[in-house]
C-alpha cells in the first residue's frame, strides 16, 4: 500500500502586516490541504509602501500561527508558479473581498495555470467580520493613532506599535 500524498497549498501575498482576515483564510485553507505555506513575496506585483521588512513579516506569520504546526511561513522571489513547484504545492489559495479583487486574482490565476501547466487557484471569500480589512488600512489607521487591535493578533499589534513609536 502506498503512502498518502501530502496536499500542499501556498497562500502568497505581501502580508504587511498579516491581519485577522489573512489568518482566517489560511486557517480555512487547512480544510483543503494538509500543509499551508504562507509565502511573503519579495517583489510584490502591486507597488506598496511597506511598514515591515520581509524577515519581520515572516516572523509575524510564524508568531500568528504558533499554535498550528501545519502552517509554515516562508519568503520567495520570482514567479509564484516556480516557487509552488519547488515546495510541491498543487494549489494557490487567495482571499477575495471585492469584485475588483476577483478580477485581478482571476487574471493571475489563469496566467499561473497557463505557465505552470496546471497550478490551480482556489478563491475563498472572507468572513464578513474581516471583509473590509486590508494590510494597507491597518497601517494607515495605526499610523494615524487609531486602534487596530480588532484587526490583528497580539504579536502583530506589538510590532505595529513598536514600528510607529516616535
Amino acid at each position: 500500500m502506498s503512502e498518502p500524498t501530502t496536499r500542499v497549498a501556498v497562500c502568497p501575498g505581501s502580508f504587511d502586516p498579516i491581519t485577522r482576515g489573512h489568518e482566517d483564510i489560511v486557517r480555512r485553507s487547512l480544510r483543503l490541504a494538509d500543509r499551508v505555506v504562507v509565502a511573503v513575496a519579495h517583489s510584490p506585483t502591486q507597488a506598496k509602501k511597506g511598514m515591515f521588512g520581509i524577515e519581520e513579516r515572516v516572523e509575524m506569520i510564524r508568531e500568528s500561527f504558533a499554535d498550528e504546526p501545519r502552517v509554515e511561513a516562508a519568503e520567495f522571489q520570482g514567479l509564484l508558479v516556480d516557487y509552488a513547484r519547488r515546495i510541491g504545492a498543487g494549489v494557490v489559495v487567495r482571499g477575495v473581498r471585492t469584485v475588483a479583487d476577483f478580477e485581478y486574482e482571476m487574471q493571475m490565476a489563469l496566467m499561473n495555470r497557463r505557465i505552470s501547466g496546471g497550478l490551480e487557484t482556489v478563491f475563498l471569500a472572507p468572513d464578513p467580520e474581516h471583509s473590509f480589512v486590508t494590510g494597507t488600512l491597518v497601517r494607515q489607521v495605526a499610523q494615524l493613532g487609531g486602534d487596530v487591535s480588532p484587526f490583528v493578533s497580539g504579536p502583530v499589534l506589538r510590532r505595529i506599535r513598536a514600528a510607529i513609536r516616535p
